[in-house]
């Protein structure tokens, strides 16, 4: 589905990303994890075209979207959720959801007079969608409240949830288990797991709870002072020396030092 060939990205002296090259199968749940400063947002920031890679490529079901904005690749299918959420906090979490689909006929003011029937209908089809929504992540008892007034793992269902309201290919999670209970974190990973066997959605998902990894993720690949170190299962990885070294930060053995990022 994901596609990323050789891309590296400079933040002056400061290779962020190092010539990385990695494939995200469709129909998988992909686990991105490694030490802080390890790449892994910059990498994300990159695919979802947040910044230009310095050089490389990326393919997304096939076609090439290196250089691609943000909203040229939602509309592509290509979502992101984000380490702390980014909800509309004044307004409801049923119209969080209804804020998310592109092209609706109200966003033209001049409709809400000359085509105000077609607005209705519209309207009434997304909020429909919108329940349904709602109903799968078990979010009614807060459908009316301000999303500024949820919980933080309430807020992480609710970016997952606006993945929902469009033909996803791809979701890119950031940290979704961050600060959220272990109770609401369970529900974030039954939600992920249903969108995935039920409904295809493809997930790369950066984590660092590796119980949470384990649970979802099939494969997990590690990402080191801007490179991947490697990839498989979360149990070989796990068990991997290098993995643990890395983390321990005792370095990679034989391997010459090299300048540490500071972008996560």
């Amino acid at each position: 589905m994901i596609r990323v060939d050789s891309v590296s990205k400079h933040f002056g002296g400061i290779k962020a990303v190092d010539n990385v090259s990695l494939e995200i199968r469709a129909g998988t749940i992909t686990g991105l994890i490694g030490p802080n400063g390890a790449g892994k947002t910059t990498l994300f920031n990159i695919i979802a075209g947040v910044y230009p890679p310095t050089c490389g490529r990326i393919h997304l079901d096939g076609e090439d979207i290196t250089g691609c904005k943000p909203y040229q690749l939602f509309a592509k299918g290509l979502l992101r959720t984000f380490q702390i959420a980014h909800e509309f906090s004044s307004l409801t979490v049923l119209e969080n959801f209804m804020m998310v689909p592109a092209g609706q006929v109200g966003e033209i003011l001049p409709n809400a007079w000359l085509q105000r029937s077609k607005v209705c209908r519209q309207d009434a089809k997304i909020r429909k969608q919108a329940e349904s929504v709602i109903e799968f992540l078990n979010l009614s008892q807060v459908a009316d409240e301000r999303s500024g007034n949820l919980s933080g793992g309430q807020k992480k269902l609710l970016e997952l949830g606006r993945t929902m309201m469009l033909d996803a290919k791809a979701v890119l999670l950031d940290e979704v288990g961050a600060g959220v209970n272990r109770t609401l974190l369970n529900d974030i990973g039954d939600a992920i797991l249903r969108l995935n066997r039920e409904r295809g959605y493809t997930f790369c998902m950066i984590e660092h709870d590796m119980e949470f990894i384990s649970r979802l993720c099939d494969p997990v690949i590690v990402m080191a002072e801007g490179t991947v170190l490697t990839e498989g299962s979360a149990a070989e990885v796990r068990a991997n020396e290098q993995v643990i070294e890395a983390y321990l930060g005792r370095g990679l053995k034989n391997r010459p030092p090299t300048t540490t990022p500071t972008a996560a």
